[in-house]
């Protein structure tokens, strides 16, 4: 059984489990990953955040080609086709999840298909699709499962009437209308993805505002620019039951801190309400592997559960469930793992939502800075005063710098409007470096472009915005 003893063993190929897989095997270890799904890449690659990107393109195309080439001096009259569109996104998946099968064999990854169980020190036993059985030797052993669908208490989702993010990426007909519960990335993304199809949409937030942890006055303008695209809001509000009705579903819903209940028709409900760590199945508790009261799996600094040889990244533990922090841990923990001395800056990870427009954040928010008592002063350029902005006609949003009022340092970015998810790698370069809101400043950006709002903003907090 020698071909099945290997030095790292990763359950779970999503980013954090092939990226790490894929430095273990470029620092010379014998690596095995083992996968549940029928393909490599996870929930992002398969049903999350690929697909999801992919009809969040095409749908904007398609909205901008009924409601925004016509100011260009463009007529047409696009019709959909959703299920050349549904095409796309399949098609999109599948070159990506081949690509990791390419990088393992690259890199001379083992690869076991099947639901993986740690059922002993060193030790990991695949059960396939058959039910035949596999033992796996291990040295380290490391969970990426990643996490799971959390769902509406009391209401099932059956992927037909109810849906998740995975049901929602895989609808046949465009619904006449869609109530989204949550507020969240997930749910302003596929709720902009139907509405620019031509749904109806409600969304449903049990908070007094959108987009949780974002920075607030990003988060406010942001709302304003959706509810004039046509998303209708129901804040500081909560579902309390989902009933069929017809061939749709009644919503009841009343406010958050109580009081008189509504009732909203519709045609389909997207449970999005956020994500909780999936550790089921894997015999954590057989072996003594800890979590905490969340069901995150706890870690030490160097990623190492309770249990001495196994480890856990991305989701699955504490922190922003985020592919790219998941692929910075797998990375981070190879390198460890060998000897080295890998490393994560936790307070330089960047969010974006793939609306239009987008939002992109990396560092603090205002309001972190406030708790914190932190002495800071604030940037900020609109869109509206950018060339480029202005000649494509995308001019809703602006950026936001925040920096330290003593030292000038920049604390955090926010970026709301076009293409904000590419224009925040900047901002979180110059962060990794303790750049200051003066070097960003005085750095030479190309005109006309996008990035200039970036700068502008900049010299706004030195008080010498140019172009406003």
């Amino acid at each position: 059984m020698a071909e099945n003893k290997f030095d790292l063993t990763i359950i779970g190929t999503g980013p954090g489990g092939y990226v790490c897989a894929i430095r273990a095997s470029q620092l010379g270890m014998k690596v095995a990953v083992v996968e549940k799904r029928g393909t490599h890449g996870g929930t992002c690659l398969n049903v999350g955040c690929i697909p999801s990107k992919a009809l969040l393109h095409a749908s904007e195309l398609f909205d901008e080609a009924n409601h925004g080439f016509e100011s260009f001096g463009i007529k047409v009259s696009p019709e959909l086709d959703l299920p050349t569109m549904m095409k796309h996104k399949t098609d999109t998946v599948k070159g990506n999840v081949t690509g990791i099968d390419y990088l393992f064999k690259k890199n001379k990854i083992t690869s076991f298909l099947g639901t993986g169980k740690i059922s002993g020190a060193g030790k990991v036993v695949v059960t396939d699709e058959k039910g035949a059985e596999t033992e796996i030797e291990s040295k380290s052993i490391v969970i990426a499962t990643g996490s799971d669908v959390a769902g509406i208490p009391g209401v099932d989702i059956d992927e037909k009437m109810v849906l998740s993010s995975t049901g929602a990426l895989d609808l046949k007909k465009v619904p006449k209308k869609m109530v989204v519960v949550g507020a969240g990335v997930i749910g302003l993304e596929l709720g902009s993805v139907w509405r620019r199809l031509g749904t109806e949409v409600t969304v449903v937030e049990y908070l007094d505002r959108i987009l949780p942890g974002m920075d607030d006055e990003i988060a406010k303008n942001f709302q304003r620019i959706l509810k004039k695209q046509g998303i209708e809001f129901k804040l500081a509000s909560k579902v309390t039951g989902v009933e069929k009705a017809g061939n749709g579903a009644e919503v009841t819903i009343e406010p958050a801190k109580g009081g008189d209940s509504e009732t909203i028709k519709t045609d389909v409900v997207l449970a999005a309400i956020g994500r909780t760590p999936y550790t089921e199945g894997l015999g954590l508790e057989d072996v003594g592997v800890k979590k905490d009261n969340r069901g995150r799996i706890t870690v030490n600094e160097q990623y190492e559960t309770s249990v001495k040889g196994i480890y856990a990244i991305g989701d699955v533990i504490e922190g922003p469930m985020l592919a790219h922090k998941a692929e910075e841990e797998g990375v981070a923990l190879a390198e460890m793992i060998s000897g080295q001395a890998g490393h994560v800056n936790y307070n330089i990870i960047p969010s974006v939502v793939y609306t239009y427009p987008e939002i992109a954040a990396v560092g603090k928010t205002e309001e972190q800075l406030k708790e914190e008592g932190t002495a800071y002063v604030t940037g900020k350029f609109p869109f509206t005063a950018n060339g480029r902005a202005k000649a494509n006609r995308q001019t809703d949003g602006f950026v936001k710098v925040l920096a330290d009022k003593t030292t000038d340092r920049v604390l955090g970015v926010h970026i709301v409007g076009p293409m904000a998810g590419e224009m925040i790698g900047e901002a979180a370069v110059l962060m990794e470096f303790g750049g200051s809101a003066e070097d960003l400043a005085r750095t030479c950006h190309a005109h006309p472009t996008l990035t200039e709002a970036i700068k502008e903003a900049a010299l706004d907090a030195g008080k010498r915005v140019i172009h406003m």
